[in-house]
């Protein structure tokens, strides 16, 4: 295959939440891809496994440092006025309105780089600002771009989403769920091509799954909203009110960790917090624990989960799954093949389901298995990366 001389633009990279980025870049280098990384913000400065730290330096920044050659960019540029002002006039919301901003004044200074480097083609993982830059720098430089669009970064979309997808020649959507959002912004449809992310963990082998009380729970992910990780909470009451003893392992960090703990006390339940979990060490929690459980709802804001790639390592560990009927979730957690599915926020649905899988161990490790056969052959990373390079040879 003829592969195009690529350039990937993030905001940050690598991520540590971003497992399944940091994967896909991974396998398409080996696989052949010329591929370049330009990061809008800085470093991450945490929580990164030994692999992601090794790859850290092989990432051009922008940031603050590179405001002085973005300004001179910016000024030679006669389309300088009328890109500021179509970004300026649309908005999708305070954050994402200023993630914007600094996106389209990074892609003026990235159409440059991007011209002096040969780059043929540019992709951002990432509907926000990563694509905004993307198509700013494909706007300057008649380069084509695509972007991948997958959960926060298009609920709710940004002010420039229509103009994006528009533009770009290829837009990967992570989930079915997630192109059928996007079909309602464009008559163009058969540019939006699904492309299943590749499991980005080596499993350590199945769970043991011992079943007996104290029955081990586990949820991982970040502490905002749309995790559901209160529902959670509540449905742990419910299952200590009939007499049974469980205890829940809650893995992660973010703004929502003081109220998740203060609700922890107020229920009276029992939960271990541990804090973030580098992705190196996420598989012992798999191996330590019963059933896995993914409370995820719609926020208030239209944000929700794409499909957790924690929900795929799961499985990957042969561990039976409680998971809720969100955005492309039930591409994966088929009720009663793969796993239970239950409805958003309601606590007592999640603790019935919990109370069926504990109850038959055999029924509970038969959907396990069948859910960790449905990820070997959906998420394969070489089989699904491999597809995507194939999309970007068609674009040359």
């Amino acid at each position: 295959m003829a592969l195009p001389r690529t350039a990937y633009i993030l905001l940050w990279f690598p991520k540590p939440s971003e497992t399944f980025v940091f994967r896909e870049v991974q396998d398409l280098r080996r696989l052949g891809l010329p591929l370049h990384l330009f990061s809008l913000y800085g470093k991450w400065p945490r929580d990164l496994s030994s692999e992601m730290r090794d790859a850290a330096s092989d990432v051009e920044r922008l940031g603050c440092c590179t405001l002085p050659a973005i300004a001179v960019a910016v000024g030679r540029s006669g389309r300088t006025a009328q890109l500021l002002r179509y970004a300026l006039r649309r908005r999708g919301g305070c954050e994402k309105w200023a993630e914007n901003f600094w996106a389209v004044l990074a892609g003026f200074h990235l159409a440059r780089r991007f011209e002096a480097d040969g780059i043929q083609h540019i992709h951002a993982p990432w509907a926000g600002g990563a694509a905004t830059a993307a198509w700013v720098a494909s706007q300057l430089t008649g380069i084509p771009f695509s972007f991948t669009a997958r959960a926060w970064d298009i609920h709710p979309p940004d002010g420039l989403l229509r103009e994006k997808i528009r533009d770009a020649v290829l837009v990967r959507c992570e989930t079915d769920a997630a192109r059928a959002h996007l079909a309602a912004f464009t008559n163009d449809t058969g540019k939006l091509r699904v492309t299943y992310n590749g499991l980005p963990l080596t499993a350590r082998g199945d769970a043991p799954v011992p079943m007996r009380p104290p029955y081990q729970l586990l949820a991982v992910g970040r502490f905002v909203r749309k995790k559901g990780f209160d529902q959670l909470l509540r449905a742990l009451r419910l299952l200590a009110d009939t007499g049974m003893d469980v205890r829940l392992t809650l893995a992660g960090d973010g703004p929502q960790r003081r109220t998740l703990q203060r609700l922890a006390r107020r229920l009276n339940v029992a939960v271990r917090f541990t804090g973030f979990v580098p992705h190196d060490r996420i598989g012992e929690l798999f191996q330590a624990s019963d059933i896995f459980v993914m409370p995820s709802i719609v926020a208030p804001s239209g944000d929700r989960d794409g499909l957790p790639t924690v929900l795929l390592e799961a499985l990957a560990h042969r561990l039976p799954v409680v998971a809720t009927n969100v955005a492309g979730i039930p591409e994966l957690i088929v009720d009663n093949v793969t796993g239970l599915l239950v409805p958003e926020k309601n606590p007592a649905a999640l603790a019935d389901a919990v109370r069926r899988l504990v109850a038959d161990r055999a029924a509970a490790l038969s959907l396990a298995v069948r859910g960790r056969d449905r990820v070997r052959e959906q998420f394969d990373p070489e089989r699904n990366h491999r597809h995507v390079l194939e999309l970007y040879a068609e674009l040359q």
